[in-house]
C-alpha cells in the first residue's frame, strides 16, 4: 500500500530525515514512535503531500505520490492533524461534510443520497452526531478532535494519517477512537499509519512500530521488540521499566521517577509493626511494600501498605468471600485496595514469627499453621473440592530490593520449606494416610521494602533462599506445635 525509499529531506537546508525506507501494509495499524524532533511529524507531512523531499521516493498503490492531483490524492489518503482550526464558522455536520469534496462531480457539486449516508455513518462512528448543528469552534478540544476525525473518515481514504491523535481526548475517548482505528483496518482494510507519543497506546494497538532516532530509523518490528527497555531508554535517555499488560500480550512501559532521598533510606520490617489479637494479626507497614500474593484481597502482584490475617470460624460460608473480606476490611478502617488479606480457622494466638538477619538485609517471616485439612499434593485427585479458609499462611517481608525472579524464587523456596516441615512433622493426609505437602487452600505473601541491596534470587542456597529456607521451616514448625497444643489442651 505505502513504500518509501531513501527518503531524505526538511525545511531549508536542514535535512531533518536522512535515508528513510520502509513500507506498510494493506489493513496495517502502523506507528510511529521517537522523542522530540526524532523527525515524526516532517515525515508524515512528506507521507502526505504536504512537505517537499529532498530525494527519495513515496509511491501509494504502485504509483509515485507526486504524480496524483491533489484531488486524486484525496481520495486515497487524509490527514487527522495535531491540531484543530477552522477559517470559518461552520456546523459540525458542515465541517465533516467537507470530507466528501474529493469525490464530488460537476461544476456544482451536487449533494448525493450517498454523501449524506456517508456523512451520518462517521459521525455516528466518531460521536459526534448527537451535536451534529452545534458550531464548531464552540467545541471543546476533545470534541473537536472527534469532529475531524469523521471529516477524515468522509473522504472514504484508503491510508489515514493520524498526528497524535488522542491529544486532548479523555481515556474513553482514547480507547473509543483507537478501537474504532483498529476496527477499521481489520474488517475494512483502511491502512492507518499514526504517530504516538504515549507508548502504552502504540504498544496495545499498533501491528508494528517504527522507532525514529535523530532522523533515522532506529528499528522497524512488533511492538515487544521494539519496545524495548534498554532501548526506548536509550533513545528516551529517560530510565523506564517494561512490564507485560495485565490483561493482554502486550507490552507496556513505566517511568521511574528519581527517587529522593527519604525514599531509600533502608528499612526494616519485623514485629513491631505487627499486632496480635482474637479476630485479625494486623502489620502496618510505614510506606506501601511490593507484593506477591495469594491472599483473598490484594492478589497477584501490587503494592500494598496493610496485611491482616483474619480468624473465621471453621463453617465460614466462603462463597462471597471476596466482597465479605473487603466489607470486614473497610469496616475495620482498613482500606481494601492497599491490604493484602488472608483468612484462615487456626486461632491467632498460635502464630509464630521471626526476624533472620544477613550482613546488608533481613527477613521477617510470620506464619499461622493447622492441618487439619492436610493434603499430600501427589494424592489430590483422590479428594473432592470444597472452598475452606487457609490453614497455612505464610507471610515474607523482605528488607532488601527484590528483582522479578525473586519473588517467584522466594515463594518455590518457601513451600520447599513448608514440605519438609510436615515431612518431619509427620503430618498425614487423613484420606490417602499418607505424608502431607500442605493444606488445601494455603496463602502465601512475598513482600519487599524495595530499598537497600538489589537481590536477584532467593533459590534455596542463595544468600536470601538461606533466610527463607531456615525461616519457614522453623515458623512452620512451631505454629504447628502450638496449634496442636492447643486443640489437646481444648
Amino acid at each position: 500500500m505505502l513504500d518509501v525509499r531513501g527518503l531524505t529531506g526538511g525545511y531549508g537546508n536542514k535535512a531533518v530525515l536522512e535515508s528513510v525506507s520502509f513500507g506498510v501494509n494493506k489493513g496495517e495499524l502502523f506507528g510511529i514512535l521517537g522523542p522530540n524532533g526524532s523527525g515524526k511529524t516532517t515525515l508524515l507531512s512528506m507521507l502526505s503531500g504536504v512537505l517537499d523531499y529532498k530525494s527519495g521516493s513515496i509511491r501509494i498503490r504502485d504509483m509515485d505520490l507526486k504524480d496524483y492531483s491533489s484531488k486524486q490524492l484525496a481520495q486515497v489518503i487524509a490527514v487527522l492533524p495535531q491540531h484543530s482550526s477552522l477559517a470559518f464558522s461552520y456546523t459540525v455536520k458542515e465541517t465533516v461534510s467537507l470530507g466528501r469534496y474529493a469525490h464530488q462531480t460537476g461544476w456544482f457539486h451536487s449533494w448525493t443520497t450517498e454523501d449524506e449516508a456517508i456523512v451520518q455513518r462517521v459521525m455516528q462512528q466518531t460521536g459526534v452526531a448527537g451535536f451534529q448543528d452545534f458550531h464548531f469552534e464552540r467545541l471543546s478540544g476533545g470534541e473537536r478532535q472527534r469532529v475531524l476525525l469523521a471529516q477524515a473518515l468522509a473522504q472514504e481514504p484508503e491510508i489515514l494519517f493520524l498526528d497524535e491523535p488522542t491529544n486532548h481526548l479523555d481515556l474513553s475517548y482514547q480507547k473509543e477512537l483507537l478501537d474504532l482505528m483498529r476496527k477499521m483496518a481489520k474488517e475494512q482494510g483502511l491502512t492507518v499509519i499514526s504517530i504516538f507519543h504515549d507508548l502504552n497506546l502504540a504498544g496495545l494497538y499498533c501491528d508494528r512500530l517504527m522507532l525514529l532516532e535523530k532522523g533515522q530509523i532506529q528499528v522497524i518490528d512488533v511492538p515487544n521488540e521494539v519496545l524495548q527497555q534498554d532501548r526506548i531508554q536509550g533513545v528516551y535517555q529517560t530510565k523506564i521499566e517494561k512490564h507485560p499488560h495485565p490483561a493482554l500480550p502486550k507490552p507496556q512501559m513505566f517511568i521511574v521517577p528519581e527517587k529522593h532521598s527519604s525514599e531509600t533510606i533502608p528499612l526494616e520490617i519485623d514485629a513491631s509493626y505487627m499486632t496480635v489479637g482474637p479476630e485479625m494479626i494486623q502489620l502496618d507497614a510505614p510506606i506501601p511494600l511490593r507484593t506477591m500474593s495469594s491472599g483473598v484481597t490484594g492478589s497477584g502482584t501490587g503494592w500494598h501498605r496493610y496485611f491482616v490475617n483474619r480468624h473465621v470460624h471453621r463453617d465460614y460460608n466462603c462463597e462471597d468471600h471476596h466482597v465479605e473480606m473487603a466489607d470486614y476490611l473497610r469496616a475495620n478502617n482498613i482500606d481494601p485496595q492497599e491490604t493484602v488479606g488472608m483468612m484462615t480457622a487456626v486461632f491467632l494466638d498460635s502464630v509464630e514469627c521471626k526476624l533472620l538477619k544477613a550482613e546488608d538485609f533481613s527477613v521477617f517471616i510470620v506464619v499461622t499453621a493447622g492441618v487439619g485439612n492436610a493434603i499430600d499434593a501427589s494424592l489430590a485427585d483422590q479428594h473432592s473440592w470444597s472452598a475452606a479458609p487457609g490453614t497455612i499462611n505464610t507471610w515474607i517481608f523482605v528488607n532488601g530490593h527484590l528483582a522479578e525472579e525473586a519473588f517467584i524464587h522466594s515463594i518455590v523456596t518457601a513451600t520447599e520449606a513448608k514440605v519438609k516441615a510436615l515431612h518431619d512433622l509427620q503430618v498425614l493426609d487423613k484420606v490417602t494416610n499418607t505424608c502431607a505437602t500442605g493444606t488445601s487452600t494455603d496463602s502465601i505473601l512475598i513482600a519487599a521494602a524495595q530499598r537497600g541491596p538489589k537481590l536477584q534470587y532467593a533459590g534455596t542456597i542463595t544468600p536470601l533462599g538461606k533466610l527463607i529456607s531456615r525461616g519457614v521451616y522453623d515458623c512452620i514448625v512451631e505454629a504447628i506445635k502450638k496449634n496442636r497444643k492447643r486443640i489437646e489442651e481444648q
